[in-house]
């Protein structure tokens, strides 16, 4: 095992990361800005150092100010997180050449996972169903893009190959306008991902997102620890996310779960990673993996019973991997709310002081969160302040734990998304669970008139 990691992120992961790395025995290195110095996992750390202003570019971006943090504290490894450098294929390439260890993928995995293209290759190679769409990249020639959007059919999106996060895809409902929006894409996602290539897909017009959990071993070993539905979400970014997923069929969840870990298991993966999938009819569609450790991890680990930060530590130590498919039980419900400081209606980022902060508690109630009375919420990274989840023996149980937890949660000084989310709790359509992906945006249309 590990005697010392590096932690190269930020906020509720990094502490997270710490806690997971001290109940291992190992101790902490925690890199941050100077917007971050006085935040709690800075002050609980073994060891810190600062690599740079508040910018992320000048700080939890600079590739070489990390690298030198680890050299200088003696790290044997780095820990990337979500976000930032965490699917970074450069990153981890650069950290393995330095001679420490990336607590991820290796980076030629994350590199053809990167590229939505080459990753849903892999996919189909692999069993794993994939949205009707263009074979590959999508070339110049307008009458094959013509002829693509015309055998899939209309409304059809244009995604580009290295986006993710809901950037870099356009909607297109008639042939009229596709050339126009492929080559606005194609030009949006050169300056954006520095790789221009875009492909295309049917767009499925009201899906939900489910994704499915995998761990591997890097070594052939690879087991799924059940599903998660993501579809509460605004401008495809996720607002509520649970597991398992309501009203799905669990034969055909089984057999989709198993398509991905025999994917990971083909292509020896190693540490934590998450198939996204769009399930609608009955049907579900790869869209993309994520290479590392999701924001609502958490609600796998409630259902499981196993800590995935742990065992993405384990994996990069070389621990033998110790978990089989018939040992996953799923048991009970998990819900998590995504807090954020920000306005929960029209959703302007709040930043600023903290004056009171008080948690709620009680059984099956976490909370993942780095802020605490009198902590200034800086403005230049995301808005997530923390993470409320709640666990039940069933989803009702979970739901109604979720919303005494959000009566309970005070946060002044700033404003938050908690109103919003005791608004989406009590939502007759959410109860009763399956909501797509455009719901929200329809509520909040709804509320706004």
């Amino acid at each position: 095992m590990f005697r010392k990691i590096l932690i190269a992120n930020r906020g509720e992961i990094a502490l997270r990361i710490q806690r997971a790395c001290h109940e291992l025995g190992i101790k902490t290195v925690v890199v941050h800005s100077e917007a971050d110095r006085d935040a709690k996992y800075v002050r609980l750390a073994d060891e810190s150092v600062c690599i740079g202003p508040a910018a992320p570019q000048q700080s939890y971006l600079h590739m070489p100010a990390i690298i030198a943090a680890a050299e200088v504290t003696d790290a044997e490894a780095i820990h990337p997180g979500y976000g930032f450098l965490s699917e970074n294929a450069d990153f981890a390439e650069r950290v393995e050449r330095s001679g420490f260890v990336f607590i991820g993928p290796r980076p030629e995995t994350i590199r053809t996972m990167g590229d939505k293209v080459s990753a849903k290759q892999a996919m189909i190679e692999s069993g794993v169903p994939v949205v009707p769409g263009s074979e590959g990249a999508l070339p110049d020639d307008p009458n094959y893009i013509l002829e693509t959007a015309e055998r899939i059919g209309y409304p059809v999106i244009i995604k580009a190959a290295g986006g993710g996060g809901g950037r870099g895809m356009r909607v297109v409902h008639t042939e009229a306008a596709l050339l126009t929006a492929v080559q606005m894409t194609k030009t949006e996602a050169s300056v954006a991902f520095n790789n221009p290539d875009v492909y295309m897909e049917k767009f499925l017009e009201n899906p939900r997102h489910i994704e499915i959990q995998v761990l591997g071993d890097g070594e052939g070993q690879a087991v799924w620890l059940g599903e998660r539905d993501c579809s509460m979400q605004r401008r495809h970014q996720k607002v509520i996310e649970e597991a398992p997923a309501p009203g799905i069929d669990r034969e055909l969840i089984n057999t989709i779960g198993e398509r991905c870990a025999a994917a990971c298991r083909k292509m020896k993966y190693r540490g934590a990673g998450t198939f996204e999938f769009l399930y609608e009819k009955g049907e579900f569609y790869f869209i993309e993996m994520n290479t590392r450790i999701q924001v609502e991890h958490t609600v796998t680990e409630c259902i499981t019973g196993i800590d995935l930060v742990q065992e993405q530590i384990k994996v990069a130590a070389k621990v033998p991997f110790g978990l089989k498919q018939e040992d996953i039980k799923l048991v009970g419900h998990a819900i998590e709310c995504r807090i954020n400081a920000e306005d929960p209606y029209n959703f302007i980022p709040s930043p600023g002081t903290i004056t009171a902060w008080h948690t709620p508690g009680g059984p099956g109630v976490r909370l993942d969160s780095h802020v605490y009375t009198g902590y200034r919420v800086p403005a230049n990274y995301d808005s997530m302040i923390g993470k409320l989840i709640t666990y039940g023996a069933t989803r009702q149980q979970a739901l109604a734990r979720m919303y005494i937890a959000l009566s309970e949660m005070v946060v002044e000084g700033i404003k938050t998304n908690i109103p919003l989310h005791r608004d989406l709790i009590r939502d007759a359509n959410f109860e009763e669970g399956g909501t797509t992906i455009h719901y929200l945006e329809e509520k909040l249309s709804e509320l706004v008139k």
